[in-house]
């Protein structure tokens, strides 16, 4: 029996874990004490990997359609079908006719997120599409807007902090989200235990409001006009303190300007608030020796989501919290991180609508397109017309709004091609699937939540099980892919494929003469590990190949549970990349969105409107085939609360049907004191039918997606609207 260090790829918390085994058998998953970011922390997810690398339904061989039908076959001769399929429809149509669809799991995956680049600029493709325009983009955009780069994202010290405002963000489900922050739990029983307090802005009395100091119970998309009227008391009382950060701050008159006409007396009616509690809000935060405001789905996912992350980071500033010990801090990341190398304290920022989608014009957003667009593109005849697609541990026909379109739209293309593990919503129109091995099977360094992390440390994690010898790993299945897509040799061995890669970022991050000596430094070893070793050398903590004391991996992996770089620590102004080299509080596009304010401000609120749910045992679509997640009571239900339920003869553990913009589902109703009037939610991730998930099927419940609008989004990001959709209930 023997114990492995593995970091967890279930959630962003990314906790380290101690996985004993026995030949190639998982005994036990604990959490691993020695582990300088989440300190033997775990949760139930982190258990259920056992049950992922056993899942008799997980893909183990590469599988191609024929007369309607999976077969199993070898990998070769899976990417020679692809070659016979796909590079006639490149040749002809060109290289828009390939869309590429990525899902959140990629970022778990070391191999996954490194090597996907290569297949997409190797395609040529315009047509990209992420997870990221599900629930994530308005913020990575603001914080590209105020602060130059699309990662450069302030998270909460919440280790140093005395006042935590969490807006629309449910850390104690989650453990943290664009903030990664294990044991969420334990953290805020700290801070209220040394005195500090936690207020949570959110419809519905979560987990994490349960356990906070004040829950105050906004109406659903009505964030932007709460934080708009907190920071104009901040002006209108004289309670601005910029602090240390004045210097570096610009366009703090033009924001003064903006948030004015909104007071709390002019707003706090249509967000459900007193104008009383939104002037207290804002007095507490000027007066807490260390504050943070941290905005997270329910800010993101609605019309005004760029906007309201733009403003979350205005607050953070105005109260002299932004880049302080125990405020909004910015990681600083050991490796993969943009805003650690080069020239700092200045840039080119971020540009957004370099190009636009052919069918709706809309802009393109951190090189992608809205994934809620990928169904029209296949749709729509015309020159560039998508008749192909490649997704990589994706299944928007799931996880996105319009998934019966986009099911239809999937049924017509001409090749579709899937990386991924289970025949799932989306997959199951592939006509080729190329599994990857299990998450046991390889090896992980945390390249994107290391860049979110509430604590800077460098890990890096081994493969705890052997994988099958004729299954290649998902970084080799991708190069041979994008050697295949240039018309090069994908058959060529994949060392050689892999050194061309290497010699290519190698070329990019160092000078010519350095090339050859840093490049024998690195071995001959094809593979991610090669890639972490060279990031980790010319990063921030980094030995430069040699030239100065420092970290490579094999000081990380000398010490088997990673290491502790210590806390957050002021970044700015060396972390910022915007022209102006300051913090931009009234970006244009900040500024643009008066008109689109004062139109949904005189709007009337819907009577009835939804929104999602987390639980701690599910991540979006991908966990309700595990037995160690699904069991239990049925967690896809309709929480409706009582009054609401009274007035529409709802009763609890009857069935209601939900009928929105994008259609109908039916639901379990949980009558629950926790809903504020007028909002239901409903759970993210089920839906699921037809897929051969046999444990999924027993419980498939209902889409939330299938209710929403396809093209409702917030236009600056492209970010769907999945909060605050007007629905209407009828006893089923």
């Amino acid at each position: 029996m023997s114990g492995t260090f593995r970091i967890c790829p279930l959630c962003e918390a990314a906790c380290g874990l101690r996985i004993e085994t026995e030949g190639q058998q998982v005994l036990r998953i604990r959490g691993d004490e020695n582990d300088p970011f989440s300190q033997g922390y775990i949760c139930p997810k982190a258990i259920a990997l056992k049950d992922l690398h056993e899942d008799p339904d997980r893909i183990r061989k590469p599988l191609i359609k024929r007369d309607g039908r999976f077969v199993e076959v070898g990998w070769e001769e899976a990417l020679t079908e692809v070659e016979a399929r796909l590079m006639p429809i490149l040749r002809e149509q060109g290289p828009d006719a390939l869309a590429l669809a990525v899902g959140n799991p990629v970022v778990h995956r070391i191999g996954l997120l490194n090597y996907f680049p290569r297949v997409a600029r190797a395609s040529g493709s315009r047509n990209v599409f992420s997870a990221s325009t599900l629930d994530q983009m308005p913020k990575q955009l603001a914080s590209g807007l105020m602060f130059g780069h699309w990662l450069s994202v302030a998270v909460p010290d919440i280790d140093r902090c005395d006042l935590l405002l969490i807006l629309g963000g449910n850390p104690m489900a989650s453990n943290g989200s664009m903030w990664t922050v294990p044991d969420y739990k334990g953290r805020a029983r700290a801070l209220r235990a040394r005195g500090g307090r936690i207020i949570v802005v959110d419809p519905r009395r979560t987990e994490t409001a349960e356990a906070a100091d004040q829950h105050l119970a906004i109406r659903p998309g009505t964030d932007a006009f709460m934080l708009l009227a907190l920071a104009a008391t901040l002006f209108e009382e004289g309670l601005v303190r910029t602090g240390r950060l004045a210097e570096h701050l610009n366009g703090l008159e033009a924001l003064r300007d903006f948030v004015a006409p909104y007071p709390p007396e002019r707003v706090a009616a249509h967000c459900g608030l007193d104008a009383s509690q939104i002037r207290e809000l804002a007095r507490q935060l000027a007066a807490a020796p260390r504050a943070a405001v941290y905005g997270r789905l329910g800010t993101c996912t609605t019309r005004f989501g760029t906007l309201n992350s733009l403003l979350i980071d205005a607050l953070n500033a105005l109260t002299g919290n932004l880049d302080r010990e125990g405020g909004a801090m910015f990681p600083k990341a050991a490796a993969f991180a943009s805003n650690t190398v080069g020239a700092s304290g200045q840039g080119k920022g971020v540009k957004t609508g370099r190009r636009k989608s052919r069918v709706s014009g809309a802009p393109e957003v951190f090189g992608e397109m809205p994934m809620t667009l990928l169904a029209e593109e296949i749709e729509t005849q015309g020159p560039g017309q998508v008749r192909a697609l490649f997704t990589a541990a994706a299944n928007p026909a799931l996880s996105a709004p319009g998934g019966e379109r986009l099911d239809r739209a999937l049924a017509g293309l001409d090749f579709m091609l899937s990386l991924d593990i289970y025949v799932n919503a989306t997959t199951r129109h592939a006509d080729v699937i190329l599994p990857t091995p299990s998450a046991l099977e390889v090896s992980h360094y945390d390249a994107a939540f290391s860049q979110l992390a509430h604590r800077n440390a460098a890990r890096f994690s081994g493969p705890v099980l052997n994988k099958d010898a004729d299954l290649p790993d998902d970084w080799e299945w991708l190069l041979r892919l994008a050697a295949l897509v240039q018309g090069q040799d994908w058959r060529a061995p994949i060392a050689e494929l892999d050194d061309a890669y290497l010699m290519e970022e190698l070329q990019r991050a160092v000078p010519a003469e350095f090339v050859a000596p840093c490049r024998q430094l690195l071995g001959d070893t094809p593979g991610p590990a090669r890639m972490v070793d060279m990031a980790l050398r010319l990063g921030p903590y980094g030995d430069r190949f040699g030239q100065r004391k420092g970290i490579s991996l094999a000081a990380v992996t000398a010490t088997p549970s990673g290491i502790d770089l210590g806390p957050l620590q002021p970044r700015i102004p060396e972390l910022l990349r915007t022209p102006s080299g300051k913090v931009e509080l009234a970006p244009a596009e900040l500024l643009a969105e008066g008109a689109a304010l004062e139109q949904a401000l005189a709007e009337p609120p819907a009577e009835m409107v939804v929104i999602g749910r987390r639980h701690l045992r599910n991540n979006n679509s991908w966990m309700h085939n595990l037995p160690t997640l699904a069991k239990g009571p049925d967690r896809c239900t309709l929480l409706v609360h009582p009054a609401d339920a009274a007035r529409l003869g709802l009763q609890n553990g009857g069935r209601v049907d939900v009928t929105g913009p994008g259609g109908q589902v039916q639901a379990p109703v949980e009558i629950s004191n926790s809903m504020r009037a007028g909002v239901v939610s409903l759970p993210h991730g089920f839906g699921a039918q037809g897929t051969g998930l046999r444990l999924q099927a027993q419980q498939p419940g209902a889409n939330l997606n299938a209710l929403l609008a396809v093209g409702e989004r917030d236009p600056l990001s492209g970010n769907a609207v999945l909060s605050g959709v007007a629905v209407q209930l009828t006893p089923a």
